[in-house]
Order: C-alpha cells, then structure tokens, then sequence
C-alpha cells in the first residue's frame, strides 16, 4: 500500500500497515505481525501527523469516533465551573481541571461531555463512586449509560467504569470512545497502571482531580502526556463562605508509646536505608521503581515487610486509639465519618465502638443501604477504608475525622 497508511486497533494499540507508517510518530516495528504500533493515545497526534505529511490514511477507528444525537441536558454552571470548561476547550478539549472536594467536578465534566456530544467513556477508582457517576450522569444524559464494574458489563455510547476493569477491559474496547473522563486523575501521576488511559484512543480528555501535580514534577509530566496540561486550578480559599461551607481544620498530634516506637523504628530502618541508597543513585525514580528494585533480592522484600509492618502501626497506635474514641464522644451529636488507610484498621475501629463501616469489599446493595442511613440520620458515624475519601457525596457530614491517610508526609517518632 505504497503512500498509503491503513490504520487500525489492535489489542489496545494501534496497527498500522504500510511504507509510509514510519514517518509518523511514536511507531516501532512489531516484527510479529509484520506492521508497525503505537500507543493508542496518540491516536489524534498520529491523525494530524499524517495529514500534513500528506499521508493517504486509510483509519478504521475514526467511524466509532462520531457524534451521537442523543439528547443531553446541559448542566447550570457556577462562575468558576464555567472557567474551568472555557479553559479545556481552549486547550482543544484536553486537560487537567483542579477543583476543591464538594465543588462540582462532576458538573463541570458533564457540562464537557454534553457539549461534545462524542462516544465518552468516564473512569473512576472506585465501584461506590461507580454508581454516583451513573446517577448523576442519568440526570442530563437520556440514553442507556454502560456501566463495566462492580458485577456489571453494559458498554454503551456512554460508560463508565471503574480504574480495574478498564485495565482489563480497553485492549478490547478502546477504540470506542472520542472523549475520555478521568476522575481522581492523581492516581495516574505516579505511573502505576497507565496502561489504562494509554489503551483509549480518545482524543478529547478531561481529568478531574482536588489535588495538583507538583510544577514541573515527573508526576505533571504525566499526567500532561496522559491527559493534559493544567488548564484550571480553584483553590479552597476562593469558595468557602460562598460555594463550600467554611470550615476549620484541626490536627491533633499523638506520641507512639515507647515500645511502639522501637517496633516501629526497628522494622522501618532497614527500608528506609535501601530507599535512601536507591534515591541517591536513581534521583528521578519514582516510588514504583524503587519498591521494584528494592524487592529484587530476599533482604529488599524483608525490608518492605518491615516497612508495612511499620505503617501499619503508625496507622493506628493506642494513642490514636483513644484520641478517636474521645472525639466520637464529643461528637456523638453530629454526623461524624472516620477515615482510615487500611480495611483492618476500618474493622477494628468499627468493632471497637459499634458502629457502620464500608470497605472496597462492602457489596453494593449494603454500600448503598448504609450510606443512605446515614444521610437520613439513622447512622451518626460512619468508617471508610478509603472508600468515601474520593468524590462520593455525602453533604450532610458535619465532622471528618482521618485517622491515617494513604499518602501524605509523615515524620519519624522521637
């Protein structure tokens, strides 16, 4: 096919047959198939690439990447959600929007979608958080919603899923969609898994996340090759007391007790030293790269053992213990959610005072039931194993308590 591209997908990569499909980026040789690949996300950069080469491209994706006229609802904006969608379209209807918790990021992501009109696909990390999307989705969207997660796999014009079963599922399906959503983009800024959004052919993409990569970091770099550049950032300050309630933060230091400390220093020294001779050897390594090479040898996963072991505790020392029972009694009044990093400190927080908890492994029927008792009030306190922590709403909380998060800067005790 001399001057001539044929341009398809293939198993979560684009195939492109013939002479020309050299000069186009991002390509290697697949000796296997005899053709040339690349990733699929470079989908609209190879598109544009060939078209002012001059190149004839034959593509197959481009017919499932068309317009629907189904009927959207296009969503009220606040001023600062109008800013937002002004900014990605100005970006070619790529980028990241960084809004406050409570402020509307959902809104500002159908508003996108409706304006498109294209075959979306939007991702989440969680299945609670699953089921709000497809709610609040319904509200503008008047056709079947897909939804591939949490026991369901409908695939439809407009779907949503959960971050894990995109990983399995877009080498089959990723050519499906010309505009992508991702909520809490933040999980891909550290490179795990971004196979998920490199197997979309999407060339329109949103990201919605609370909270910004570092400028200039590798995690922007990312996130900006993933998804796109930064477009809009709103910060906390600039909505309380008009669009988010006022609020106070209070942190409340606590000591491990002194056999807790040497537990915690004798299992976290020997991680902390592999860590600290691989950062000084490697300094633009990530995290997942030094836990892989750290775990290359026995005493590398000794090491990591001892690290967890050393979270773990840190998590939920005695002192935490207590203070957390101190705050629920003071607090018995109002609708209070506890937040935790792991299930087990979800469990023993929950057996400990009596009281609801929701895990990733709660079903959805339960997730759903408790959930709504506790807006409705007939459950004051609620346990979350990072489960509530990302996007799911529950407006009428009046305390948060975070016991330990997953990510966050820690010091080491004294």
């Amino acid at each position: 096919m001399t001057g001539a591209v044929h341009l398809s997908f293939d198993r979560g990569t684009l195939r492109l047959d013939g002479s020309m499909a050299e000069r186009l980026p991002m390509v290697v040789w697949d000796d296997r198939v005899g053709a040339w690949r690349a990733p699929a996300h470079r989908y609209a950069e190879i598109v544009d690439r060939a078209s002012s080469l001059g190149v004839t491209l034959h593509d197959e994706v481009a017919p499932r990447l068309r317009t629907d006229d189904v009927a959207w609802t296009v969503p009220d904006l606040r001023p600062y959600q109008q800013d937002a969608l002004r900014a990605w379209r100005a970006s070619r209807c790529r980028g990241l929007v960084v809004l406050p918790t409570g402020s509307g990021k959902t809104i500002v992501a159908v508003a996108a979608l409706a304006s498109t009109r294209a075959p979306a696909l939007v991702l989440c990390p969680t299945r609670a958080l699953l089921e709000q999307w497809e709610r609040e989705l319904g509200r503008f969207y008047k056709a079947p919603i897909g939804v591939v997660g949490d026991g369901a796999r409908r695939v439809e014009a407009l779907t949503v899923m959960t971050f894990e079963s995109a990983y399995r599922q877009l080498d089959a399906i990723g050519d499906r969609f010309a505009a992508l959503v991702v909520d809490e983009a933040h999980h891909f800024a550290g490179g795990l898994r971004t196979e998920v959004l490199e197997m979309c052919v999407a060339p329109m993409r949103l990201g919605l996340t609370a909270t910004a990569p570092d400028a200039g970091s590798a995690a922007e770099r990312c996130l900006e090759t993933l998804i796109g550049p930064l477009v809009c950032e709103v910060a906390v300050g600039d909505l309380l007391g008009v669009h988010l309630a006022n609020l106070e933060v209070v942190r409340l230091c606590v000591n491990l007790e002194p056999d807790e400390a040497d537990a915690y220093l004798r299992d976290h020294r020997p991680f902390a030293e592999l860590r600290g001779a691989f950062v000084r050897a490697n300094p633009e390594a990530d995290w997942a790269s030094s836990m892989r090479a750290i775990a290359r040898t026995a005493s590398g996963r000794a090491a990591i053992a001892g690290y967890r072991r050393a979270v773990a505790l840190a998590s939920l020392p005695r002192a935490k213990r207590a203070l957390l029972a101190a705050l629920l009694g003071r607090h018995r009044e109002d609708k209070s959610l506890v937040f935790t990093s792991s299930t087990d400190d979800a469990y023993a927080i929950a057996l400990q005072h009596l009281v609801p908890v929701i895990t990733a492994e709660t079903s959805r029927n339960e997730r759903r039931a408790t959930i709504d008792r506790f807006r409705d009030g007939r459950y004051r306190t609620l346990v979350s194993a990072r489960v509530l922590n990302e996007g799911i709403d529950v407006p009428d909380a009046r305390v948060a308590i975070v016991v330990a998060g997953r990510f966050g800067a820690c010091a080491s005790p004294s």
